[in-house]
């Protein structure tokens, strides 16, 4: 299933349409029996959080993504008489449209006049003066629950940032689309980045507001006993749900099937095969020019929203359609981290000593995976390797579940 766009009414500081595509979506969540439930997220929980905010000088860490209904969180906490004094983005910047890893710079939001901060690039956790003024932190961004999806790590920069000036952090928790498993390899603390920054899975099965909770509890943060910090819980939630986002997170999870693939083809992201940036289809189709005589599916990457520089641009890459859909997709990832169309791009490409760049260690959190692929090891043969890690860390994951599996 496609995000489509209609138009939502919401201030100019915003795009003028939020990409959304059914309207029940953004309320109701379907489990394995299809049960509907109605789902509130944190930030529409106001009677909870409100009364916290009173008096206080308020900062938000917000995007496209951060709604209350149909209007943005940073709309109702002004109508709410909140007096928020700043703003700061985190990667794809306030509208959610920005290339991955592009410089997203600080601005003026022209219909508040409130500073626009970003927390992408050399200014990553909010600074001493950016928070002189502040007393409370919100954070409020749909995530997607895959390791190197930088919203986490921009939440455990706002976590030390509040340690280590005495502010009070809120995170508005909403569903996690990818909640229902834990899998992939754990990362090498050796290869920390801003992709990757715990020893998590890549798909580790929580909230954001869950993980804030493990960072805390685990003392992954330095001097975390001193963080003040409120989770303002989902209702109606549960991890076993296919919940379906009303908004598009970035500008290439156009799809809840791009959505449930990005987990396992991100990782072409550290390699010469293009993932279809650049396309309507991005993270749901993957392919190279080397592999015409593999395959008769073919995309061609172009220059657009999103994917300004495309790799492989123009040229027509062949390979595989995983999903078009998002029902597809969903059956695809069966609740698995799938090595598959990995290995099998490696085994169709020419020159195999230049397939992996600098890059896949960090996406992938080890040095191992790539010399497993290269030295012939079975996707079966090489998952059995993370198993024990993945175990260790469920053992964690549980102690700070706010929601039932």
């Amino acid at each position: 299933m496609s995000f489509k766009l209609i138009f939502v009414h919401v201030s100019a500081r915003y795009c003028a349409f939020f990409a959304m595509f059914l309207a029940l979506s953004s309320n109701y969540a379907f489990g394995l029996e299809k049960e509907s439930l109605k789902i509130t997220t944190g930030a529409e929980q106001m009677t909870v959080y409100l009364p916290l905010l009173k008096h206080k000088n308020v900062a938000v860490i917000i995007n496209q993504t951060s709604i209350v209904g149909q209007s943005s969180l940073l709309d109702t906490l002004l109508k709410s008489g909140v007096h928020v004094v700043k703003i700061f983005v985190p990667e794809h910047g306030f509208r959610g449209v920005a290339d991955a890893g592009a410089k997203i710079k600080n601005d003026i939001d022209a219909t508040t006049g409130l500073p626009v901060i970003s927390l992408y690039g050399k200014n990553k956790k909010p600074s001493k003066e950016q928070l002189n003024d502040v007393d409370v932190l919100i954070y409020d961004l749909q995530d997607v629950g895959v390791r190197f999806y930088t919203y986490i790590s921009t939440l455990e920069y706002a976590m030390d940032a509040c340690i280590e000036n005495d502010k009070q952090l809120i995170v508005m928790d909403r569903p996690n689309p990818n909640g229902s498993y834990v899998d992939g390899p754990v990362l090498d603390t050796a290869l920390r980045s801003f992709v990757g920054m715990q020893p998590v899975p890549v798909v580790y099965g929580m909230t954001a507001g869950e993980y804030a909770l493990l960072l805390k509890g685990e003392h992954w943060v330095k001097n975390a006993d001193r963080l003040s910090i409120k989770v303002v819980a989902c209702q109606n939630y549960k991890h076993s749900m296919r919940y379906e986002l009303p908004v598009a997170p970035s500008p290439n999870l156009k799809s809840m099937a791009a959505v449930y693939l990005y987990p396992s083809l991100c990782l072409f992201e550290g390699t010469v095969v293009s993932v279809g940036r650049g396309t309507n289809m991005p993270f749901q189709q993957w392919g190279h020019p080397d592999f015409k005589d593999h395959a008769t599916y073919f995309f061609t990457p172009k220059s657009t929203i999103g994917a300004s520089n495309p790799l492989l641009a123009a040229q027509n890459c062949y390979g595989q359609l995983v999903a078009a859909d998002a029902d597809v997709a969903f059956e695809r990832v069966n609740g698995k981290f799938d090595l598959s169309y990995l290995i099998k791009a490696y085994q169709w490409y020419s020159k195999r000593e230049a397939f992996f760049n600098p890059f896949f260690e960090k996406l992938a959190g080890t040095k191992m995976l790539s010399k497993q692929i290269e030295q012939s090891m079975t996707a079966d043969q090489i998952r059995a390797t993370w198993q024990p890690a993945i175990e260790s860390f469920k053992k964690i994951r549980k102690k700070y579940l706010l929601y039932v599996e």
